[in-house]
């Protein structure tokens, strides 16, 4: 199953046009808050050169690139963490993604109303960012006063979990993000059923408009005219070539899958070249498990090779001859550019 990323952002801000520009998947963007009610999901290619490079190698019927999720989820406004506007409904839908990407409008267009009267980037990513917190200090708070009686039955699997609630707690109260309390990963394991917003790894894109300031495109993230985007995702490359236009989606793309702290390794079986996502640090079973689960349970040992290395002899049975495939154990860790054939019973 694909990693998932959730576009959020105020109501009008291009959220779902840039869905649209990615996904191919045409949904409402009509110029009104909350046209987007239930979330939108899209499973988007990771475009990556490795493939191409490897399908030379092997010649192969079939490439399969790997994937990721977005999901276009209803806009907010201010007091969403009371349940203003759809408020509960878009808290929910981001719990349920893995990292988020949000949408901040910087085009001027009289044409498209602003939820707040005005577009003012800054305040807008302040009240997207305070609405998390609040929602994030509610749940923290709640769990704190329920397990504050729990601890009182002396089970040892709660003991401790007060203390790092109530570290969570003094972070949100000063307006900071949940990732700012620093727990280690015992503690993260013990909060991970809370599913915070503000642990989720962010992402911002500035949708600029035709007429942006040169300053903006040198300080941020990733921009883009997000209009423009949609309407180049309406053309065929050939087309996009003969206006001398190319789309900048492919950086997002890509900058989303780093986000989330994956890799990609690859195999080749049946005649079909493909490329798997895992996370960093993933070790050898887990990675066959994400093929099969019977590569996992029986997993024997796995032989692998960087893609490079492999391109350079030139071939699998000349890449063997000299040494360069690698028989690995349970304890590997698979590293980004892999390409891996495991052995199970």
């Amino acid at each position: 199953m694909s990693l998932s990323l959730g576009i959020v952002g105020l109501p009008n801000v291009g959220k779902s046009t840039l869905f649209n520009a990615i996904t191919k998947k045409q949904v409402n963007i009509s110029n009104y808050p909350f046209c987007t009610i239930d979330p939108n999901i899209g499973v988007v290619k990771v475009p990556d050169e490795r493939l191409d490079k490897l399908a030379e190698v092997f010649k192969p019927k079939q490439i399969l690139p790997t994937t990721i999720e977005f999901v276009d989820i209803a806009g907010l406004v201010k007091n969403a963490y009371l349940g203003e506007g759809l408020g509960n409904q878009f808290l929910a839908n981001i719990r349920e993604v893995d990292a988020v990407i949000e949408v901040v409008r910087v085009f001027q267009d009289t044409n498209v109303a602003h939820v707040a009267g005005k577009v003012d980037p800054r305040a807008d990513k302040e009240t997207i960012n305070l609405e998390l917190i609040l929602a994030d200090l509610q749940t923290v708070s709640k769990r704190l006063d329920k397990v504050k009686k729990e601890v009182k039955s002396g089970d040892k699997n709660i003991i401790k979990l007060p203390q790092v609630l109530e570290k969570l707690k003094n972070i949100l109260d000063q307006g900071k993000r949940a990732q700012d309390a620093k727990l280690d990963n015992d503690e993260q394991i013990m909060i991970s059923d809370l599913n915070l917003l503000t642990f989720k790894p962010i992402l911002f894109v500035y949708n600029i408009g035709p007429h942006p300031d040169p300053l903006l495109l040198k300080e941020r993230e990733i921009c883009l005219n997000i209009k423009q985007e949609q309407e180049l995702a309406e053309l065929s490359k050939t087309e996009q070539t003969e206006l001398g236009m190319k789309s900048e989606l492919n950086k997002l793309i890509k900058a989303s899958f780093q986000l989330l702290d994956l890799v990609t390794f690859f195999t080749v079986q049946n005649q079909i070249l493909q490329a798997w996502t895992i996370i960093r640090n993933t070790k050898a079973p887990q990675a066959a498990g994400k093929i099969h689960t019977d590569f996992k349970a029986g997993f024997i040992r796995a032989e692998t090779i960087n893609w490079q290395d492999l391109l350079k002899a030139g071939s699998e049975a000349k890449a063997r001859e000299r040494g360069l495939i690698r028989t690995e154990g349970k304890e590997y860790i698979i590293n980004d550019g892999d390409v891996c054939h495991f052995l199970y019973n």
